[in-house]
């Protein structure tokens, strides 16, 4: 399994512009080898907000083929020349391979 992470750093009261981005549907759903596409928000008090978007792989390869693919690069040509959202402050993004998942065992009652 192959995990591709971005971190959104947001101003304050502004997480929910990107759950809402994210978690409609889109052509990256179609795509082969995903497996799904977690959205969290980090629980704060109070002052800026982060969203970390976490995207599951089968494979690397998988990955790659998306970011190579044609409706991928198209949504970026799209968005060239145009600014952030002011509300993003910053973006960080890795990639990571998962190298073992653990499962709890859960006794019957």
């Amino acid at each position: 399994m192959f995990v591709q992470m971005k971190k959104f750093t947001v101003t304050e009261g502004n997480a929910h512009h990107l759950v809402e981005k994210f978690s409609q549907k889109g052509i990256i759903d179609e795509q082969p080898g995903i497996i799904d596409i977690t959205v969290m928000v980090k629980k704060v008090r109070r002052g800026n907000e982060e969203v970390i978007l976490q995207i599951r792989w089968e494979s690397e390869q998988d990955w790659k083929n998306w970011e190579k693919s044609e409706a991928h690069i198209a949504g970026h040509k799209a968005s060239r020349g145009k600014s952030k959202p002011e509300f993003i402050l910053e973006t960080e993004g890795s990639l990571y391979h998962v190298e073992t998942i653990k499962t709890p065992a859960i006794e019957a009652k």
